[in-house]
């Protein structure tokens, strides 16, 4: 359990607890205590890109932090595959797909990658506190978003049944009777009768729902890709995350009753929260959201808590996209350490602490800040390490930056 600075040095100094982790900075006991342990509720409210944790007692907060979870995997993953494709059409060895060795093939239960990562990333987050501190029970926000209803606030009945494109044979053929079978853009003042549908965002990051496809004519569309004309369209909103929150919920709350069948786990809602954090005068924040989750309304709040990032571990590339010149195409040739320095490495500079965002061969590094605000370029002999890399980046915040 959390003790005082004075008594955490009086303990390392006795050589009666050792050093488990810096940020947060943990001591571990090396002796036995009869002292009796305390019923602990961890709170986590899920997100999308943000999770909020806190672990509260019925007297005080033990611990706060907010993470930023990663949102590259549909991009890197629709990079793997147009990759792949390359591979395939080049002549080289001939590789056939295997369709029969797919994963939704196989096992039953098969949910996306990035929605698989994201509930990962949630249950990591909760073993993380968990071998901290001794948690009692955990309790999940769960989120379940009615999509059509947000779309359309007067929908009832029968028509959840009929969805926009009902009568239509493809998406192609809806987006082009939704825009009137004219060009957005020029309104038919090209006289061109080849009509296209444009991705508003690629396909790779997009998809091909209608809210991100527009009506254009042939003239238009490769004066568009041509860099002739600007189209002053914008996305119509996504429910891209919604709709992961959606299918993560359940998934979640059941995997952690698996994993901790020696603790109380349950789940609330979000208005149950909004409705505590209201009543209480409590500011909305992840962590705030958090703390109201937990139930433990009369604990002293801490005066600050971690700011977490989530960053990717390992790049595995073997070779770069670009082609340099005479066609070579080179390899990906960062070394695993530069001087002792790895990526993400926590670094100090004088009186100022940083993360390594950039390195170079020669041993010239670019220091950031966790949110990537940059602080300087350095060489590697001005620089002393911190912490090594993990892949939760941390720092400590006071809570009035929230």
């Amino acid at each position: 359990m959390p003790c005082s600075p004075a008594k955490a040095r009086v303990l390392l100094r006795e050589k009666k607890a050792k050093v488990r982790q810096r940020t947060p900075f943990t001591i571990q006991l090396t002796i036995a205590t009869g002292e009796s342990k305390q019923n602990i509720t961890l709170g986590q409210d899920a997100g999308y890109r943000h999770v909020g944790l806190s672990a509260t007692t019925e007297k005080a907060e033990l611990f706060a932090s907010e993470t930023e979870l990663r949102h590259d995997i549909p991009d890197l993953l629709a990079t793997r595959l147009a990759m792949r494709h390359n591979r395939r059409q080049r002549k080289t060895r001939y590789r056939a797909p295997r369709f029969n060795n797919r994963v939704h093939n196989r096992k039953k239960g098969w949910l996306a990658p990035s929605v698989e990562h994201r509930i990962d990333s949630h249950i990591r987050l909760i073993e993380n506190v968990c071998r901290l501190l001794p948690v009692t029970k955990i309790m999940v926000e769960t989120a379940s978003f009615d999509i059509q209803a947000i779309r359309n606030p007067d929908i009832s009945g029968l028509q959840y049944q009929q969805g926009e494109q009902l009568g239509f044979w493809n998406v192609r053929e809806y987006v082009l009777w939704r825009d009137g079978h004219k060009c957005q853009h020029c309104k038919g003042k090209s006289k061109d009768p080849i009509l296209n549908v444009h991705h508003l965002e690629s396909r790779k990051t997009g998809g091909d729902s209608p809210n991100n496809l527009v009506t254009l004519c042939g003239t238009c569309h490769k004066a568009y890709h041509a860099g002739q004309i600007d189209l002053n369209f914008k996305r119509r909103r996504s429910m891209r995350s919604e709709a992961s929150m959606g299918i993560m919920r359940w998934a979640l709350f059941n995997r952690l009753k698996e994993i901790h069948l020696d603790k109380t786990v349950k789940s609330t809602y979000g208005f149950f929260t909004k409705y505590t954090r209201i009543k209480h005068g409590i500011e909305k924040t992840h962590c705030a959201d958090a703390f109201c989750i937990t139930g433990n309304l009369n604990a002293k709040r801490l005066p600050d808590y971690l700011l977490q990032k989530q960053v990717r571990k390992h790049n595995r590339q073997t070779h770069k996209m670009t082609i340099g010149k005479g066609g070579v195409r080179k390899r990906q040739q960062a070394p695993y350490q530069v001087f002792g320095f790895r990526l993400f490495d926590k670094v100090r500079l004088g009186n100022r602490e940083g993360f390594i965002f950039g390195r170079r061969s020669k041993g010239c590094f670019d220091i950031r800040k966790i949110t990537g605000e940059r602080i300087t370029e350095v060489t590697y002999r001005k620089l002393k390490l911190v912490e090594p890399r993990k892949s939760f980046l941390i720092v400590v915040c006071p809570l009035d930056s929230l």
